[in-house]
């Protein structure tokens, strides 16, 4: 094994455990803003007997199982959802960082992870509670400000495709939510729409678009069919698409593209233009 692949190694377990860790604190989110609760001032406690859990049992994933998934005072069983929160989190950044390529494109890298980790949050919540917190929806909105000022090369984004990525899936959206007051679509879900159409640009805001559509209305089916039910979240599907068309949009809209033989017919109408003009 040479130094360079050595070294590549342990950025990738650097990556990974800093991930887990991340994903520790989102757990904290996911319970605590629905509650209202404040993310800092408050220590972790069991959600059982109400005992602060000891520091050496805060250790992402490793505490859990050293546990056997149950409360160092009471014996109460801990949802094994923390633990997978935090390992879905750590491999999403590891999946990331290498999509990326950590060496080529931390920074890139960085913000992706980042926004995923803010889906993450988005995901569980809403299938808890079916509410999406404004404050997650608006850091998402954020980290498309560092990603055009830093990232544009890498992200092949511009500021007209941020705009109208904005608006393109949202504003449907919004005429869809004040017509069913809210019944069909929640405002919560306007909004991340804006904040990641914003972050995805045109057309990746509508791939992620066509998957939650494809991914909410076959799990809708289901649970159609399972429990007689139609009401759903459809935030967490929302979520899935976004993270997925900010890794793989653009792969997804060149086969697309190819596959349908409009790449021939996009360069047969700018060769007219062209010579039009």
């Amino acid at each position: 094994m040479n130094t360079e692949t050595l070294y590549l190694i342990i950025v990738y377990v650097f990556v990974f455990i800093f991930g887990i860790c991340i994903g520790s604190f989102l757990n904290v989110c996911i319970y605590r803003l629905p509650l209202g609760e404040s993310l800092i001032k408050s220590n972790s406690h069991c959600m059982t007997c109400g005992t602060p859990i000891r520091k050496r049992d805060l250790i992402p994933v490793v505490s859990w199982c050293l546990l056997r998934g149950k409360c160092h005072a009471c014996g109460a069983k801990i949802s094994p959802r923390y633990t997978v929160v935090e390992l879905l989190n750590g491999i999403c950044y590891l999946i990331i960082f290498l999509h990326f390529d950590v060496i080529s494109h931390p920074l890139y890298a960085a913000i992706v992870s980042l926004m995923t980790s803010a889906l993450i949050v988005v995901f569980f919540m809403d299938w808890d509670t079916q509410l999406i917190n404004t404050w997650v929806v608006v850091f998402i909105g954020a980290l498309a400000i560092p990603k055009y000022i830093f990232c544009r090369n890498e992200s092949n984004i511009t500021l007209k495709s941020m705009i109208i990525g904005a608006f393109v899936i949202s504003i449907p959206l919004l005429v869809i939510s004040l017509a069913s007051h809210e019944k069909a679509m929640g405002m919560g879900d306007v909004y991340l729409m804006a904040a990641a159409g914003l972050f995805l640009g045109v057309p990746n805001v509508l791939i992620a678009m066509l998957i939650a559509l494809v991914s909410g209305s076959i799990v809708g089916i289901i649970l159609k069919h399972t429990n007689g039910s139609s009401v759903f979240a459809f935030g967490p599907y929302l979520a899935l698409g976004i993270a997925v068309a900010a890794l793989y949009g653009d792969a997804i809209a060149d086969f697309y593209v190819h596959f349908t033989g409009l790449d021939e017919t996009l360069e047969e109408t700018a060769m007219v233009i062209a010579n039009i003009l």
